[in-house]
């Protein structure tokens, strides 16, 4: 596999809370995080950076995932564990009150991918029936298109598209989704906070994905485009790329 981590604060905001990386265990499978903070003080780095960390700390010690139960059963026991680490953060330090953060992890194996979501930073797959989105936002806007209240293209500008219905960290119990699909050569992962999805439509997406370019060179031209149509959030992304073999590096 190949894969790329960026980030960029975008052309607004002071900070990056946005965190993420991609992290290899000693049997070669990969986990890709994107985690987007959220809460005042600052305290939405503090939640991010938390979650990531814990996320590549545990994975190195991981043993062998054989199956996507097994992958299943362990996003669901470290995504648990770290939602009591930093909700208990924000109960302890004062500063950091309300702190939570979206959280968008993906188990790859040479044979499946295994994503969990919490939030509205989003996982899609490009493979050869083309680019799709593998997570539902945990957002009031997707809450009102889901039950007809509202259309897509009226979500598109609702003035609440920026309040979740669910994060980690903001509450003692968490419920996250999770999904397992194949991966195969030539298969694309690829996970980005709203600073991105907000910004670039999957046309968009999908054109620059398929270019005959580096991973880096596809995901600055992401972050790039973000930002030309405003950068009003901090943007980020993981590539996971299924290169054939003899590519893979």
């Amino acid at each position: 596999m190949k894969s790329i981590f960026n980030t960029d604060k975008g052309k607004i905001r002071q900070h990056n809370e946005d965190n993420g990386g991609i992290f290899i265990n000693q049997h070669g499978d990969y986990l890709a995080v994107v985690a987007d903070g959220m809460g005042g003080h600052r305290a939405g780095d503090v939640a991010s950076e938390m979650t990531v960390n814990f996320f590549k700390k545990e994975w190195e010690l991981s043993g062998k995932i054989a199956s996507p139960e097994e992958a299943q059963q362990w996003l669901d026991t470290k995504v648990n564990e770290i939602n009591q680490k930093v909700f208990d953060h924000s109960k302890e330090h004062e500063e950091c009150e309300g702190m939570g953060t979206t959280l968008v992890a993906a188990v790859c194996t040479s044979i499946f991918v295994t994503i969990a979501n919490i939030g509205d930073s989003r996982g899609y797959i490009l493979n050869e029936s083309g680019l799709g989105q593998l997570t539902e936002d945990h957002s009031l806007v997707n809450e009102l298109v889901r039950s007809g209240q509202i259309s897509r293209e009226d979500a598109e500008h609702h003035p609440r598209k920026n309040v979740l219905i669910r994060a980690l960290g903001t509450e003692e119990k968490i419920i996250m989704d999770l999904k397992t699909i194949t991966f195969e050569e030539g298969d694309y992962l690829f996970l980005c906070s709203d600073g991105l999805s907000n910004k670039v439509s999957e046309e968009e997406m999908l054109t620059i994905l398929k270019e005959e370019q580096s991973l880096e060179t596809k995901g600055e031209k992401l972050i790039a485009l973000a930002n030309d149509h405003g950068g009003e959030d901090n943007i980020t992304l993981v590539i996971v790329e299924y290169a054939a073999e003899g590519e893979s590096g």
